[in-house]
Formats: structure tokens, C-alpha cells, sequence
């Protein structure tokens, strides 16, 4: 169970029991669970939906918004923030992963932020269902590990390089489920990583970084709302 835990622990603010310190590979071997991780924010999810079913369509919409933050750590946010200022900056590729190791955020940060941040409120301010709601965070996870194993890690260092190659056939079974009922979900997820994850490497000089595989969830799961509302209308 430890490579489970890891991969709740690493993805969710849930308590796990005292893991101590994570061996080589094991973060590897914890990406096989990554989709597992996010049927339980998804659950969690689902559950505020059907209490919150009688609020007003905004109110529902921010307090899914503040759980669904507040189960990640923000860890995918704050991946997007930095990865926005150096994404978005007119320098080199060295520079850029200079800029994704700078604690600060700049004007590119906020922006991205705030866009992103209004547009999944509104999005999930659209009455989203419940099931939707539950398979999601997992479709995303396991769309995650398609880059993590298509290109290297910009830096040698970090969570981000040590949790490349992950074990994607395990991880497409736990996702069955929510590839079954929510086809069209899942392909916008994948393809918009993809096209997303194929931009940033060649910013960064051909790498990904943990912050980036952060960055790609977040508009993972704008995308995966996108297309359920659009196909709802």
C-alpha cells in the first residue's frame, strides 16, 4: 500500500499514515495510483455538489472551486502560476527554468491565475454533474502520465524528474471507469495536455518540469468542464 500512499499524500492534502523518506523509484511506482488519487478528490467533490445542490448556481460554483483547491494543497496552481511567468517571458530557455525555480510570482502569474481561476468557477458554476464531478480529477491524473513519459525532465533535480516514466497501464485501469462514461471528457484532457505539454517543452529546451505536469492538470480540468458544459448546452 505505501506506493498508494504516496500518490494520495503527493496529490491531496488527505492524511496518510507517516510515510518517511521516499526511496528511489517509489515515486514511479506511486503513479500507477495517481488516478486512484483523484477519484477521492472527485468524491469529495461529488459530495459538496449534491449538499450544496440548493445554492445559488454562483455560491455553488465557488465553494466546489475553495474544496477543490483546498484538497490539492493548491500544488497544481501554484505549478501553473510559476509556469506562466517562465512559459510566458521573452527569454531563453535557461532563463526560463531560472524563472520556474523563483519563488516570486510576476505579471504573467496573476493574469494566467485570475483567467483560469474565473473561468473553473464559471464552468463549475454551470450545475456540473456529480459523476462528472467524481471521474474527472482522475481522467486528468491519468492524462498526466502521457507527457510525464513522452519528455525528459527540463531539470535533473526534484519531485518532477523523479516521478517521470510513470506506470501508465495500471493507472489506465483504475481509469476505465471514467473513460467508459465520459468519453469526450477524457479525449479533450489528453489532447489539450498534450498540445499544451508539446508547447512548454520546446520553451523550456525540451523538458518538462513539476511545475509544468502542475500547470497541465489545472487546464487538464478546465478543459474536461469545457467540454462537458459545451456538450450539455
Amino acid at each position: 500500500m505505501r506506493p498508494f500512499w504516496l500518490a494520495v499524500g503527493f496529490l491531496t492534502t488527505f492524511p496518510v499514515p507517516h510515510l518517511g523518506q521516499v526511496r528511489e523509484g517509489e515515486m514511479k511506482a506511486a503513479s500507477a495510483y495517481y488516478p486512484v488519487a483523484g477519484y477521492l478528490i472527485g468524491a469529495l467533490l461529488a459530495l459538496v455538489a449534491w449538499l450544496t445542490a440548493g445554492f445559488p448556481d454562483g455560491l455553488q460554483g465557488a465553494v466546489l472551486l475553495a474544496v477543490w483547491l483546498a484538497c490539492t494543497g493548491m500544488l497544481h496552481l501554484d505549478g501553473l502560476l510559476d509556469s506562466a511567468d517562465a512559459l510566458l517571458a521573452m527569454k531563453p530557455p535557461a532563463e526560463r527554468l531560472h524563472i520556474l525555480a523563483d519563488v516570486h510570482m510576476g505579471s504573467f502569474a496573476f493574469g494566467v491565475g485570475f483567467v483560469v481561476l474565473l473561468l473553473k468557477w464559471q464552468l463549475l458554476a454551470s450545475n456540473p454533474s456529480p459523476w462528472l464531478l467524481l471521474c474527472l480529477p482522475a481522467l486528468v491524473r491519468l492524462a498526466l502520465l502521457l507527457p510525464m513519459n513522452l519528455f525528459p525532465a527540463a531539470r535533473p533535480e526534484g519531485l518532477g524528474a523523479r516521478s517521470r516514466e510513470g506506470r501508465v497501464f495500471p493507472a489506465l485501469l483504475f481509469a476505465l471507469p471514467a473513460i467508459f462514461f465520459f468519453p469526450w471528457v477524457a479525449l479533450a484532457a489528453i489532447a489539450g495536455m498534450l498540445l499544451l505539454a508539446f508547447w512548454a517543452a520546446r520553451r523550456l529546451g525540451g523538458g518538462l518540469s513539476g511545475d509544468v505536469y502542475g500547470a497541465l492538470v489545472e487546464l487538464g480540468e478546465v478543459a474536461g468542464l469545457l467540454v462537458w458544459v459545451v456538450m450539455k448546452a
